[in-house]
């Protein structure tokens, strides 16, 4: 793909870096100033495109472990040594971070950035483009992916700091929960009168009106956590604005799989808003960091996906989330690797042949040395067989075998460098059906005659053979969350709404109910001393 992020291009890092130093007293000796650049459309979309790499510079990393590994979606344990990574792996795990966690550090800095790119983007816009519907559409656009990234921060840190003045390094003291979620929803509504109504290639990667929706529906649907009351009706509303656009339709059984494939895009038609991804794109220290394929994928199964360099598949799930697949029929199971495996044939196992004591260290046998030739078999539970207190598997064959994979975003063999082509959704049609289904669960009114378990079905009827849905239930709607939502870092959203996210998996047993954000990075407070340390840390 993705011809998409042409406009993140050199033009826009100049602007950038001239616009940065706007309040320093230092003579402009560059020809590139405001007078010449942005002075054209083409121009005035360059000027944007800082806040959409800072976007998808950090979405898989920062974004994905903090919202899943934090979770009973996925784990990821030491193997000899290999990814202890300063215990910031185990700790998501445990829920014994602290503020000097590093998946949480990052996620704050890069939130942080985007906003502050959006801020810039904004104030460069303001000053130089002609008024009218494009400069109103641009700038909504921009308010808009603030506004996500505020969702963000705030569904993460709760109390955080509101900057949108840009040039104004003060510090800043933490704004109240409930009003950043005012903010975020009248900064939303403000924003969809002037959105692209399209969907489709020319507004793919950028938000349109019913991203705006959507995200509204995300508010709305999570606001008794958020401010204390809920608002399902208000989700309902805006699950139904999408709904009745008719750009969007849930994709069908036989090609749910390839909705995650490296060759995705504005094809896609359940996709609201997705973060587009392209190997070759470098751009302001970003080139892709789309690594499922080398975290995800058994390096015994190199060959059967034909990927030109060796991954290592640190993460797996954990059966207590795994046990939600439990439907044959499902469509969704596909996603995952499991048990024996074999080459894409179905028929030729995948063999590794290594030694006795290669296959198991604690082999204590003479032979250690002899050859040994074995199938490659993915085994479910999580043993720490190597040291529990370093949370380490071991370093032999049977410990890289441990764990399910998810293959959700298939592994692209045509990437050399092992950032991958597929894009990947933020918000989808299906969770839209969902959101509402849920809402009115929760009790909310009934519109269109679309009642919770014809919502549910419409979903389900597209993934599994299975009979439909009678009656369901708030447990059974989160369990198809689980199915449907897999590795696209929304669970950590749905436990803590469930009033899930204190419960044990794993080797978790921490309850402590402040976790449900995490603590201000020891780093931001540095660097604003107005920030005060959430409660509990």
């Amino acid at each position: 793909m993705k011809k998409i992020l042409k406009y993140i291009a050199l033009p826009m890092l100049m602007a950038g870096i001239l616009w940065s130093c706007e309040d320093l007293d230092v003579p402009i000796t560059t020809q590139l100033t405001p007078e010449v650049f942005p002075q054209n459309d083409t121009q005035y979309i360059q000027v944007t495109g800082p806040v959409y790499a800072a976007f998808r510079g950090e979405y898989s990393f920062a974004w994905w472990w903090s919202q899943s590994l934090s979770t009973d979606e996925a784990i990821l344990p030491s193997r000899g040594g290999n990814w202890f990574d300063n215990r910031n792996y185990i700790a998501m795990h445990y829920h014994d971070w602290n503020a000097d966690n590093g998946i949480i550090g990052s996620l704050w800095d890069w939130s942080s950035k985007v906003i502050g790119s959006s801020n810039q983007a904004i104030s460069i816009l303001n000053q130089t483009m002609p008024e009218g519907s494009n400069k109103s559409t641009l700038i909504s656009e921009l308010k808009t992916m603030r506004a996500i990234s505020y969702f963000m921060l705030m569904d993460s840190y709760g109390d955080v700091p509101l900057d949108t003045v840009y040039g104004d390094f003060g510090s800043r003291a933490k704004t109240p929960r409930k009003d950043v979620f005012v903010f975020i929803e009248k900064e939303l509504k403000k924003a969809i009168p002037n959105l692209n109504p399209a969907s489709g290639i020319t507004t793919y990667g950028r938000p349109n009106k019913q991203t705006a929706n959507a995200l509204l529906a995300k508010l709305y649907l999570n606001a008794e956590v958020y401010t204390g009351a809920q608002r399902y009706n208000e989700c309902i509303a805006a699950c139904d604005e999408v709904i009745n656009s008719n750009l969007y339709a849930v994709e069908p059984r036989a090609t749910y799989l390839q909705m995650f494939y490296p060759n995705n895009g504005p094809q896609m038609k359940e996709f609201i808003f997705a973060v587009p991804y392209d190997p070759a794109a470098v751009t302001v220290g970003y080139n892709g960091q789309m690594y499922h394929a080398r975290y995800d994928v058994p390096r015994s199964e190199r060959t059967k996906f034909g990927l030109p360099y060796t991954p290592s598949a640190p993460r797996s799930t954990l059966p207590e989330f795994y046990a939600n697949f439990n439907d044959v029929n499902d469509i969704r199971n596909k996603q995952w690797l499991t048990g024996l495996q074999y080459m894409n044939d179905g028929v030729t196992p995948v063999m590794v042949t290594t030694t006795k004591k290669g296959y198991d260290q604690f082999y204590t046998g003479s032979d250690g040395g002899a050859a040994y030739t074995y199938q490659v078999n993915l085994t479910p539970d999580i043993i720490l067989r190597q040291s529990v207190t370093l949370f380490d598997l071991g370093n032999d064959e049977i410990a890289w075998n441990i764990g399910y994979r998810n293959i959700k975003f298939y592994p692209d063999a045509t990437s050399t460098n092992r950032n991958q082509n597929n894009d990947v959704p933020f918000l989808r049609y299906s969770d839209i059906l969902l959101m509402k289904a849920e809402s009115i669960l929760r009790g909310g009114t009934v519109t269109l005659g679309q009642s919770a378990d014809a919502l549910v079905n419409m979903v389900r009827s597209n993934r599994t053979t299975s009979s439909a849905f009678s009656g369901v239930t708030l447990e059974e709607l989160y369990k198809e969350r689980s199915r449907e939502f897999a590795w696209e870092a929304w669970h950590r959203n749905d436990m803590i709404r469930f009033g899930k996210y204190e419960g044990q998996w794993g080797y978790k047993t921490n309850t402590d109910v402040y976790r449900r954000v995490f603590p201000i990075p020891t780093n931001a407070r540095i660097l604003n001393p107005a920030l005060t340390q959430n409660d509990g840390y």
